[in-house]
């Protein structure tokens, strides 16, 4: 098995370091921002059940928590089912019409949530909601390796993934805020059922705006100088030719391949802790009132839960820059999924509200600081269409803990009464990850040995 941080070598380009900086920093401007937008409302529909669960949904629809869990993880059957082709297809059609599709599509369904009449009906709006924003993270993955070289694609991975937490640090007080003001001011609307359709429409929106802005491939970036163009063009065709002569992976190959397979399961381990956090921190909180005798509004859960992802866009940003820095992946991914696996379970055993909070953040931090270190690992040894497919099978597997870890969780609370069995088996899973990762023998040594020697010259 080939290492997964072997050095590759750099083309010999007559590009200047001032050359290379104003490009990348033209397409970080250009893409980024909005890649972020359409982000952050996906990650906010896709996650808005979990405030509206304990204000109003559960009591309306009669819903238990193992029945919550259900509606929550339902919608990653639809999601998955459909992730591999959709990402083919992306790499078939072009980044900005699949993905126009994919908005416009999830944003019609988030929006028809806020009118679901029973259970029956939420677990179908939560399926087709996963059908619509099938291949919508992978193909955006994806569609990062045609525009930033392996050296720089930790950042841009993290700046793509801060979405995640900020739809949370400020997504949580807004849907606080819109149940709030929404709860029998506006017709006979519930408050849930307000913020569904409030925070559904805007994809709709960003879906034609979506068709109109991005840009396939570096080569029809008019927006880059001449010089500029040539220079990415070059830099990324002979970075994936490179790849390609170097693994050998046909499609077919990348989906059966047991580095992808093994990759699926430390990203499951790490997407188990993010979602059983997202779906239920708010029931967590408003737990406190019976474990601590102490109780908070709606808006104040809402200010609480964004707490711990707060500090996880910090450490996001400062973990992959070092990540990116050093050249080292492995250990990047391995070492907050230890710390991560061996806070959350304790932290439900602690004294106080703050100490429990405090785990919880610890935690989260663990969490967001591996996504964006863990996704260069596949892009490293995967081109073409088999980076198209095999990005979309490790985010499928990865993202069956969608499924899984609202529904066992939510069932475990139900079986036990408490939050704390849910815990553990978020921490075993994420410590098994990390150990899996690490199984993989890829040496933790700088994955661009040259670009290092590139930067110490530069500098």
């Amino acid at each position: 098995m080939a290492h997964l941080s072997d050095a590759t070598s750099r083309p010999d380009h007559s590009a200047t370091p001032d050359l290379e900086r104003r490009t990348m920093r033209k397409v970080t401007w250009r893409l980024m921002p909005f890649l972020i937008a359409l982000y952050f409302v996906n990650y906010l529909d896709r996650t808005n059940i979990g405030f509206a669960g304990p204000y109003g949904l559960n009591d309306e629809l009669g819903l238990t928590a193992t029945m919550f869990g259900l509606a929550s993880g339902v919608f990653f059957i639809g999601y998955l089912l459909l992730e591999v082709p959709s990402n083919l297809a992306l790499h078939k059609f072009g980044g900005r019409r699949w993905l126009a599709r994919i908005i416009f599509s999830w944003g019609i369904v988030a929006s028809l949530m806020a009118f679901v009449p029973n259970a029956t009906w939420l677990y179908i709006a939560r399926f087709f909601l996963g059908v619509a924003e099938a291949g919508f993270f992978p193909g955006i993955i994806l569609y990062l390796t045609y525009w930033f070289p392996k050296r720089e694609r930790a950042k841009a991975t993290a700046l793509f993934l801060l979405a995640i937490p900020l739809s949370t640090v400020i997504g949580a007080p807004f849907s606080a805020w819109l149940i709030g003001i929404g709860d029998g001011h506006i017709g006979a609307m519930s408050g849930w059922r307000f913020m569904f359709l409030a925070q559904g429409l805007p994809a709709i929106a960003l879906g034609v705006i979506c068709w109109f802005y991005l840009t396939d491939r570096p080569q029809q970036a008019s927006w880059l100088s001449d010089e500029e163009r040539a220079w990415l063009v070059d830099e990324m065709d002979h970075e994936h030719g490179q790849t390609a002569q170097r693994y050998h992976y046909p499609l077919k190959r990348a989906l059966t391949n047991p580095r992808v397979l093994a990759l699926s399961f430390v990203y499951f381990g790490t997407v188990y802790g993010l979602y059983a956090l997202s779906f239920f921190l708010p029931t967590i909180i408003r737990g406190f009132a019976t474990t601590f005798e102490t109780t908070y509004s709606v808006m104040q859960v809402g200010l609480i839960t964004a707490i711990p992802f707060a500090f996880g866009a910090a450490a996001m940003v400062l973990w992959s820059r070092h990540s990116d820095r050093t050249r080292e992946r492995v250990w990047h991914v391995a070492l907050p999924l230890f710390v991560g696996g061996v806070t959350i379970p304790i932290a439900l055993y602690l004294g106080s509200p703050f100490l429990t909070m405090a785990a919880v953040t610890v935690c989260c931090m663990c969490i967001c600081s591996t996504l964006p270190t863990f996704w260069p690992l596949p892009t490293m040894f995967l081109s073409g269409a088999a980076a198209a497919g095999g990005i979309a099978l490790v985010n499928t597997i990865g993202n069956s803990a969608g499924f899984a870890a609202p529904y066992i969780t939510g069932w475990l609370k139900d079986l036990t009464g408490s939050q704390n069995a849910g815990m553990w088996v978020i921490g075993v899973i994420m410590v098994l990850a990390g150990f899996t990762v690490l199984a993989l023998k890829a040496a933790p040594v700088p994955d661009d040995a040259e670009a290092v020697e590139t930067d110490h010259v530069r500098r």
